[in-house]
Formats: structure tokens, sequence, C-alpha cells
């Protein structure tokens, strides 16, 4: 006889924030830590149009340090303390080509958001985990952290290997603390703007869909599964690693890339 799985209630009480959690995958870790019960905070630039009626929202641009500070006073401020920080924010939008076209102001970008902003925001909530002796620090990195492409998000991977060695670092000195510090790196995951990139792939190029789908998994040298992750896949490892199940995990960069990575 089957088990059905329940943990609609295990993140019960708990205060979350999600950065980037309106759309894509951020949205989708949101949503999973909504289910599992915890009071969800997310972060964007702008408000979406079709936004969650049950989820907090802070209007901030966390490449600039005014909005870390913005969503540090507005969280502790309205509930008082933070259980859960989920750092999903992180992108890239450097031009192709290579090295010679990427200017001071593409590496500073890069490195803000997808570094910077992740260590602000842990300054400003751990002192608070740490008096209390309890936390959770999630960070989003990327596969492209140990397989960067060099043709046109060579910042964007390198910020990200610092993020996945600044957050085993981090670990190391608040874990015996009571604070869990872990990091998640997925691979190629379809969220909509993937599935936008592949429409615009398959205009370009005179071919469907599917055959450019496969383009982009050959270009990452193949994904054994077969496919690109889902958002809600990534959503669920989060869901896991934040939990009470997962309370002897710390201190590790856990891949979900569905075998990309060719290399043990």
């Amino acid at each position: 006889m089957k088990t059905e799985l329940n943990f609609s209630d295990e993140l019960s009480g708990k205060i979350a924030l999600v950065t980037g959690g309106t759309k894509g995958t951020g949205k989708a870790i949101a949503q999973r830590l909504q289910a599992a019960g915890a009071t969800v905070i997310t972060t964007a630039r702008n408000k979406p149009e079709d936004g969650d009626q049950h989820l907090h929202f802070i209007s901030a641009d966390l490449s600039q340090p005014e909005g870390t500070s913005k969503v540090v006073h507005e969280v502790l401020g309205k509930f008082g303390r933070l259980d859960i920080l989920v750092n999903n924010l992180g992108g890239s939008d450097t031009p192709g080509g290579g090295f010679a076209v990427l200017s001071d102001e593409d590496w500073e970008s890069s490195i803000h958001t997808n570094l910077l902003a992740p260590v602000s925001l842990d300054r400003g909530f751990l002192p608070q985990m740490l008096d209390r002796g309890s936390g959770i620090i999630i960070h989003i990195a990327s596969i492209q952290g140990k397989l960067p492409l060099h043709d046109s998000t060579l910042p964007y991977a390198a910020a990200k290997a610092a993020l996945i060695n600044y957050s085993k670092g981090l670990s190391k000195e608040v874990a015996p603390k009571g604070v869990r510090v872990l990091t998640v790196s997925p691979g190629w995951i379809m969220t909509e703007s993937s599935e936008r990139m592949m429409e615009r792939i398959s205009k370009s190029s005179n071919i469907t869909i599917d055959e450019a789908t496969q383009s982009v998994m050959t270009a990452l040298g193949g994904i054994p599964m077969g496919r690109p992750a889902q958002p809600e896949e990534v959503a669920e490892l989060v869901g896991f690693l934040v939990s009470p199940r997962a309370g002897y995990l710390t201190g590790t960069e856990f891949v979900i890339d569905g075998g990309t990575i060719p290399t043990v």
C-alpha cells in the first residue's frame, strides 16, 4: 500500500524570504515553502501583475546596497525575525563575444547581483538568527560555478563560483551556533524565460522547439536525463533542505542538473 507523504505543516510558524521570488524558480520555491506552512516574503524590482495575495511582497533592487538594506529593515520591522533565507536572485545579461567585449560595468553588475547581494542579506539577517541559535540560509548558485560558459556568462559563472566558496566558509563559522547554510546548484531550468528563448532560437534558426531545446542541451555537453529541470523540481529540493528532515545537513552543495556535469 502506497503511503502519501504530507508535509503541509512542517514549516508552520516559520518566516521565510525568497529573493527573486516572483517568477521562475524563485516563484516555485516561494509556493513550495508556503504550501509547507511558512509565511513567505518575496522580493523583486517590480510587483508582478499576477502576484499571489498570500505572499508578502517587497519591491527592492538587490543589486544596490540600498535595496538589501530596505529588505532587511522591512522584514525585521514587520515580522520581528527571519527563520529561512533563500538567496535565489541571480542572472546574467552580459553580451556574447568572450572576455574582450566585457566591460568593468558588466563584471561589477554580475558580481553585485550574484554574490554581493546574498552576502549583504546574510549579514543583515544572520545576527538575529545567531541570537536565537536557529536559522537556515540557502544560496542558489549554478553548475556554471564548475562548468563555466565563456561566451556570454563568464562574470556570472565567476560570481557563482565565489558564492559556492563563500557559502561553504560561512557554514563552518555559523553551524556551531545553530544556523545551517547550504548551496543548491541547478543546471538548465525550463522557466518561462527559457521557453521564450527556445521560441526565439526556433524562429531565428527555422527549427522546431524540440530541436532548439536539443541544441542548447548539446551546447551544455548533453543532459543525460534528456531534458532541462522544471522549476518545481528545484523547489522540492529546497523544500526538503529547509525542513526539519534535513536537520543534519549543512555546508554542502547540492547539484540538481540531470547529470550535466560530466565529472565526479
